[in-house]
């Protein structure tokens, strides 16, 4: 019978409610050690937290984040709120000893990442942010094959999310549905809300990226606060990023993320461009491989690692002759979310405590990435 693990979670939006739905179904789709049992939601208006509870089975409501912390009966702490609220809630729940979830981006900043990976790590407890692309199964299957060093030298490394809500000057800036466009809650724009999943997705599937080169657009200066009707303030946050990177292992990058690309809702794609070498005696038959996936979200419950690997590049002048081509192609775009994947400090399954002997996450490892942004 599966072991029970008590979640207290932070905030109640569409993460909050994707996040629940995740919680309710996991154990119908998968055969996991650990059953989550919805024991308290957290949020700041009392009445809307309430129904949010009766409506997902939530056995108890907080209006503080301190006090869901400091229950003895909550062994996992899964932050859904906004940005600007990450970083005391992760720290303050890592030194209370529980597990620790969170929400990408990860901070408002690289300072705040820093400090709360020193928090989880000084604590020794199990976290994870929830980078769930990682569980597309054409992704996981992409790792799978890079794992297997089936896919060879990576030469390129190109990757797009393209959405397009916020064409229109008219759509307001902050408040409880638009506070991704407010600079003060989001922290970013697209550069911390879309390409943060396509950098973990790289950096999973082809290793540290060592320079970066980069440039982003504000399109929509000005707009109207959603709470505040007739009030226009500036925009802080980048409408649109595109940036260049070279890996360790020698390969190049592009991405490129916008909301202004009409037509495209939740546009998450990659493409590896590698080739594999076989040595039949004097000669080198190249392979040209093409990978392309585009994804959606999946519902998952753990995360798995391999590093990289890249076949040397042969020596040889000799005339090489191509082998068979293979390639990959996946659709599968979609909206859909899960709290899945991997972790952002070096703790799991190693802790000696209570929360991490519970977390089926750390017990089936993680990542140890640290991020500073994403899609929420």
């Amino acid at each position: 019978m599966a072991e029970t693990l008590n979640i207290g979670l932070v905030g109640y939006g569409f993460m909050g409610r994707t996040h629940s739905n995740a919680y309710r179904q996991v154990n119908q789709f998968f055969d996991v050690a650990y059953r989550p049992v919805l024991k308290a939601v957290c949020g700041r208006k009392e009445d809307s937290v309430r129904a949010f509870a009766d409506t997902w089975g939530w056995e108890s409501c907080e209006t503080d984040w301190r006090t869901l912390i400091e229950r003895d009966d909550i062994d996992v702490i899964d932050i859904c709120s906004p940005n600007n609220t990450h970083h005391d809630i992760a720290i303050a729940a890592a030194q209370a000893g529980k597990t620790v979830l969170c929400e990408k981006p990860l901070a408002m900043n690289a300072d705040e990442g820093r400090e709360m990976v020193a928090a989880v790590e000084q604590a020794g407890v199990p976290n994870m942010v929830s980078f769930n692309y990682r569980r597309v199964p054409a992704i996981a299957l992409a790792h799978q094959l890079v794992g297997e060093q089936r896919v060879g030298r990576v030469f390129h490394y190109r990757a797009t999310y393209l959405q397009d809500w916020t064409i229109s000057p008219k759509v307001p800036q902050g408040g409880a549905t638009f506070w991704r466009l407010d600079i003060d809650a989001a922290g970013s724009g697209v550069t911390g809300d879309l390409l943060a999943h396509s950098i973990d997705t790289a950096m999973w599937l082809n290793g540290p990226i060592e320079s970066v080169t980069a440039m982003t657009e504000t399109f929509v200066k000005e707009r109207e606060v959603q709470d505040r009707p007739g009030e226009i303030s500036p925009v802080g946050i980048d409408d649109a990023c595109a940036f260049l990177v070279r890996f360790a292992n020698g390969s190049m990058g592009t991405f490129e993320s916008t909301r202004y690309a009409r037509g495209r809702k939740n546009y998450n794609t990659f493409e590896m461009m590698t080739a594999t070498w076989t040595d039949g005696g004097p000669y080198w038959s190249p392979t040209p491989t093409t990978r392309t996936w585009t994804g959606g979200g999946c519902p998952a419950a753990s995360s798995a690692t391999s590093t990289p690997s890249s076949t040397p590049w042969p020596t040889s002048s000799r005339a090489c002759s191509p082998a068979r081509p293979y390639s990959l192609t996946s659709a599968a775009h979609s909206t859909r979310r899960s709290s899945a994947t991997p972790c952002w400090s070096r703790h799991g399954a190693d802790s000696g405590s209570r929360s991490a002997r519970r977390d089926p996450v750390a017990q089936r490892g993680g990542s140890s990435q640290a991020a500073t942004g994403g899609q929420r």
